[in-house]
């Protein structure tokens, strides 16, 4: 509140109030089914913050010139918000896989059921814990990128706190029961059209702040964020347009039938992959790995290269997912071969990053947190030629429905998303808070070979359960019934599903330790004598 004026906080004052507001009618149309349970918690969230404005609106105004400085405080609370939801998502990760070995952690209730706490998994560490870091590093990138300070006070709050409340509306709501069944689009209509207000807010904000740069270049990483940003929010749209069954009713109906509603999911659901788990993440790539490095990107033009090559063909392979069914055959067969198109520029992102390290692979050796991106950008690599290996008709006929898709999806998820996203906080958090470095680095080094471990773990387990899975499945006795019933291939699947949970439980160890070193670096003596970190300014620019 320090760093903003009367008419901004009076700006806030008036957002917060129309939260609360908001709730409060959803609270009444929706007495008590879930929307007016979503009601309260909208109106307490808005409140909470109101009374956070009103307790300091009459302190002293900021006097300095607030252009000379970056607004960093929306993103040291992202940060902290990011790990907050990893330990949460990631807890709840380890939950659903141990009830697969052990069904009676469902404790016989329906709010704890595996189908109710899955999605309380995925949106935690997708959106709670990806989200959050996207957010965070995007609003560090531009300004740095731009040398010109976010292009506003109060909009990055409301971003940063409306995309939260999003979240917890979402979560809550699969604790309850509500849900669109909809993969990695499961809240339901009013917390979509809430997270649509947000995100738009996010695009202008992002625009208004490049449009105000110092710096004649857009570097590369605000491509990768801006392409996140734009096509998520559409696919988000898109993807949820839906009728509600009555305004007091938290369930709804999409608006898109049979086979074109599974196509439209799955166009959402890859590009989800895409835009938000792949894209976003270059971004941080782009922008922390040469930092971390101190190497400039091996290749510019590789880096352009592959951003359109992902913008174009990432949005024609979603089809991928929907092999041998009602599905237009010509239409999977149009996202097969995308899908394997893919190869090339997901490639040249692994590959720019690795080249990069030319010169400073000796870094590599002693700092941990330079190798959790250099091992981030390996298994990007290494899932993105699965992915497009998996896509191919044959294969697909193999691996779908089985746990081998689970193990390609969290070879990317923990092995790419998860440790990019530390190597770059590990990298953000002491430049932040100005200090010479994290509190410990054995502590960083402990998280990472837990994060390998954990990640390895659980993705050999994934392969292994699958494949034989797949090979169960389709075993056939000379007189062509099947050799083996559903409850054999679950038998076979137990070790599996044992190794799967401890591997999970290995990455949750290593995320906490990393929630400590960062907190134990925040609450360090700041470093005596910091260097300058501050947007280009008439008084700094040369000559004048």
């Amino acid at each position: 509140m320090a760093n903003l004026t009367s008419s901004e906080r009076q700006t806030a004052l008036v957002l917060a109030g129309g939260v609360a507001v908001a709730g409060l009618v959803m609270a009444v149309l929706g007495r008590s089914d879930v929307l007016g349970v979503h009601g309260v918690i909208v109106m307490l969230c808005g409140g909470f913050v109101a009374w956070r404005i009103m307790s300091s609106f009459y302190a002293a105004e900021p006097t300095q010139d607030r252009s000379v400085s970056y607004y960093d405080d929306p993103i040291k609370a992202g940060i902290a918000l990011a790990m907050a939801w990893a330990v949460f998502g990631m807890f709840m990760g380890v939950w659903v896989a141990a009830q697969l070995a052990w069904p009676d952690l469902a404790f016989d209730a329906a709010w704890s059921s595996f189908g109710r706490l899955r999605p309380t998994h995925t949106s935690g560490v997708i959106f709670g814990f990806g989200g959050n870091a996207l957010i965070a590093t995007s609003f560090h990138v531009v300004q740095r990128t731009s040398r010109a300070r976010l292009a506003g006070q109060v909009s990055p709050w409301f971003v940063l706190l409306g995309y939260n409340l999003f979240c917890v509306l979402a979560i809550s709501g699969y604790l309850m029961g509500i849900t669109q069944s909809k993969e990695y689009a499961e809240a339901e209509w009013y917390a979509d059209i809430w997270l649509v207000i947000v995100w738009v807010t996010y695009f202008i904000l992002y625009i208004k702040t490049i449009a105000r740069r110092n710096e004649p270049h857009i570097y590369v990483a605000n491509w990768y964020f801006m392409a996140f940003i734009v096509v998520v929010a559409i696919l988000h749209i898109v993807n949820n347009l839906a009728l509600p069954i009555s305004w007091g009713h938290a369930k709804s109906y999409t608006i898109w039938p049979g086979v074109q509603d599974a196509m439209v999911q799955w166009w959402y659901g890859h590009n989800a992959v895409a835009f938000f788990l792949t894209a976003g993440f270059l971004g941080m790539l782009y922008y922390y790995l040469p930092v971390r490095a101190q190497r400039p990107i091996f290749s510019y033009r590789l880096s352009i290269l592959s951003f359109w090559g992902i913008t174009f063909f990432y949005m024609w392979a979603g089809s991928h997912h929907l092999h041998y069914t009602a599905l237009p055959h010509w239409v999977q067969t149009l996202g097969m071969t995308f899908s394997v198109m893919l190869l090339v520029p997901s490639w040249a992102s692994a590959g720019n990053a690795l080249l990069t390290l030319n010169g400073a692979w000796h870094r590599v050796r002693q700092d941990a947190t330079l190798r959790f991106m250099m091992a981030a950008a390996v298994f990007y690599g290494l899932s993105t030629f699965e992915g497009s290996f998996m896509a191919i008709r044959p294969v697909n006929s193999l691996s779908h429905y089985t746990d081998w898709t689970v193990g390609h999806v969290h070879a990317g998820a923990l092995g790419w998303v998860a440790l990019i996203t530390f190597g770059s906080l590990y990298t953000l958090v002491p430049k932040l808070w100005k200090r010479q470095g994290m509190y410990s680095d054995a502590l960083v080094e402990v998280h990472f070979w837990l994060s390998i471990a954990g990640a390895l773990i659980y993705v050999f387990a994934m392969w292994n359960s699958g494949i034989i899975q797949g090979l169960m499945w389709r075993t056939y006795t000379e007189d062509g019934a099947l050799s083996y019933s559903f409850i054999d291939s679950l038998v076979a699947m137990y070790p599996y599903y044992i190794a799967r949970a401890f591997g999970g439980l290995l990455f949750l160890i290593g995320t906490i330790i990393g929630c400590y070193n960062m907190w134990m670096t925040v609450r360090s003596a700041p470093h005596a004598a910091p260097e300058r970190d501050a947007p280009v300014t008439p008084a700094t620019v040369p000559g004048e």
